[in-house]
């Protein structure tokens, strides 16, 4: 677990603030003994000690500023303070008894001690309280507006573009920011101008963060590094004072870049929110925006961002001049996949089997950050069964454990329901094999109970696709419904492990009916709106933008989509039946069957294309 560095500050603060309390009630009572007299466990009071006279219990008294020290017939000691009238009160008493009296000489008051012990409980307080505004604030209240961005010198940092796998044509844009501040004349000759501003768009774990640091790793001068969220404060007017601190230390280091992670926190829109007015995020973002491009210039300053929503920025800060470049952080692709496995691979000890290839396949979907951790789960899934190296079968199971969650040890299906799981899985894969065999190829069925499924069937496509055809899509909704169509075809009864395969189903044909035009009576029509958030204030009340009757007629082509995506699966399956049963009967004996296994196996079942 990464360790949250604004929780540990707060914490250390806590720490030193009861510790600080702690000492100064420790020297406050200490201050009150001292200032106290120096009061012990045998004084008395004035009247017990005339009574002790009077019984002749009190030897000899010494005395010194009106304190008495007495010495008792028993040899022991008692302090008592005295009238401070004079000696005319006590004198008489002590001669009648004949109790020896001596004189000390009085200790002169300095009044310059007097003044600095009257004065210690406040100077003591006011140095405390100064002690935690400079722990709190980063330098007491003169610093309150200070920026809070860390600056990144050049020799310090590690990360090169050499650990930024993929993501060529990135690369290769913010290269130009490189290349400018090594030669700025090559630019300047030809009268081009590098691009103020750069914003990463992408999102979460794609890489954005890290693409940074590799260009404060490859650029070789001064980064400031800065998250949105440290400009904005309780207090008003102290985010705009620190964007003008920051930019005041970058134009005295220039030429230097400035990086703003998570932009959307500070560059929201202006006057979005539903209550409108000019609040401090407001007031912060507008001197951000006089700042990147106002009336006084900023040369060899470059505004690097990120953000994964460039959808609710102010406009403003989007125009050339401020934001001139947006760059999109993609996904990455099968290639890239591979190569990002391969970097994070580095200083782990893995098996020959481990083919990164394969393992990108496993993986459509995955980001950068999705994929270290895959490596690192198989790791420590090695680690637990103490094995010398990571191998093949770890990278399986931590590539489920991130699907499918963890296997249920503790759940135990009855044989029916293992029977119904192993005819859903097959009809996935048997119509799976059928019908996508050109573009992915069946990997993997398990009826091996996991946190979030009782079965799975997974495919691999054979090559990376970016334009799916009408026919891709209807094949991908007959094989999503191919374990709904198993369980009516054999058990003439459906169960409710079909909910998720509805939902990707109902979802799939609604994107290709509303959003693609694939339909039959409605044509060539997109009727999906992006919508803006309603905490932005810019869509309270929900709005029609197209009649009722083609509202109800895209209802009708989904559901007529669907429909006849299900009858289809059936009709394969009752044709199929016998490779069907056998293959259910194979998955129940053996539980789970992958890779060459199953490619024998379908190639036994059905040796020639069979639709």
């Amino acid at each position: 677990m990464e360790k949250d560095p604004l929780r540990d500050l707060r914490n250390r603060n806590l720490r030193n603030i009861a510790f600080i309390t702690v000492i100064v009630i420790l020297g406050l009572i200490l201050l009150q003994s001292w200032l106290g007299g120096g009061k012990t466990k045998n004084e008395i009071q004035y009247t017990l000690f005339t009574t002790l006279v009077e019984n002749d219990q009190i030897v000899s008294v010494s005395i010194k500023d009106n304190r008495a020290e007495a010495t008792t017939v028993d040899g022991g000691t008692i302090f008592v303070q005295l009238s401070p009238d004079g000696t005319s009160i006590y004198m008489p008493l002590l001669e009648e008894h004949g109790i020896q009296v001596s004189f000390e000489p009085a200790t002169e008051s300095n009044w310059f001690l007097t003044i600095v012990i009257s004065l210690l409980p406040v100077l003591l307080i006011f140095a405390v309280f100064m002690y935690i505004m400079r722990r709190t604030q980063g330098g007491g209240a003169l610093a309150f507006g200070q920026s809070k961005a860390k600056l990144v010198r050049p020799d310090t940092t590690k990360v090169t573009f050499d650990d930024v796998a993929g993501l060529v044509e990135v690369k290769e844009e913010v290269g130009e920011i490189i290349d400018y501040l090594e030669d700025q004349k090559r630019f300047s000759r030809l009268g081009a101008e590098i691009p103020k501003g750069i914003l990463l768009v992408g999102a979460p774990g794609t890489g954005k963060t890290l693409l940074a640091k590799a260009i404060a790793g490859e650029a070789h001068v001064p980064f400031f590094s800065i998250s949105g969220s440290d400009f904005v404060e309780m207090f008003v007017g102290v985010g705009a004072a620190r964007v003008r601190d920051m930019f005041e230390k970058a134009k005295a280091s220039a030429p230097c870049i400035i990086f703003i992670d998570e932009l959307d926190a500070v560059g929201r829109k202006r006057g979005a929110g539903l209550g409108g007015g000019h609040d401090e995020r407001e007031q912060t973002l507008n001197q951000l925006l006089a700042e990147m491009d106002g009336f006084q210039p900023n040369k060899g300053i470059i505004i690097l961002a990120a953000t994964n929503r460039p959808d609710v920025l102010d406009p403003a800060l989007l125009r050339p001049g401020r934001f001139d470049r947006r760059i999109l952080v993609p996904y990455p692709v099968l290639k890239d996949r591979e190569e990002i496995l391969k970097v994070h691979l580095r200083g782990k000890t893995i098996a020959e089997d481990v083919d990164t290839g394969v393992l990108a396949r496993q993986t459509p979907g995955f980001v950068g950050a999705d994929l270290r951790n895959l490596c690192n789960e198989a790791a420590l899934l090695a680690a637990r069964k103490n094995k010398a190296v990571v191998d093949m079968t770890d990278f399986e199971e931590a590539t489920d454990r991130v699907w499918l969650g963890l296997k249920r040890k503790s759940v135990v299906p009855t044989e029916k329901e293992r029977r119904i799981t192993a005819y859903h899985e097959s009809g996935h894969a048997l119509l799976g094999h059928l019908l996508q065999r050109e573009d992915r190829s069946v990997h993997k069925i398990s009826i091996l109970p996991r946190s979030y499924s009782m079965g799975v069937t997974q495919s691999l496509p054979l090559e990376e696709k970016y334009l799916p055809t009408q026919e891709e899509y209807k094949n991908e909704l007959v094989c999503t419904l191919g374990g709904r169509a198993a369980e009516e075809l054999v058990f003439n009864e459906f169960t409710a492990g079909s909910s998720s395969d509805l939902r990707d189903a109902t979802s799939l044909a609604t994107r290709m009916v509303i959003k693609l035009g694939m339909n039959e009576e409605l044509g060539p029509i997109s009727l999906g709106r992006e919508r803006v958030d309603v905490f932005l204030g810019e869509e309270i009340v929900k709005s029609h933008e197209h009649s009722e009757e083609i509202a109800s007629l895209a209802d009708r082509e989904i559901r007529g989509l669907l429909i006849r995506s299900y009858e289809k699966a059936k009709q394969l399956l009752k044709k199929h039946r016998a490779a069907l049963d056998r293959l259910a009967s194979e998955v129940l004996k053996r539980e789970e069957i992958t890779g060459s296994e199953l490619d024998a196996l379908f190639a036994e079942l059905m040796p020639a294309p069979a639709v």
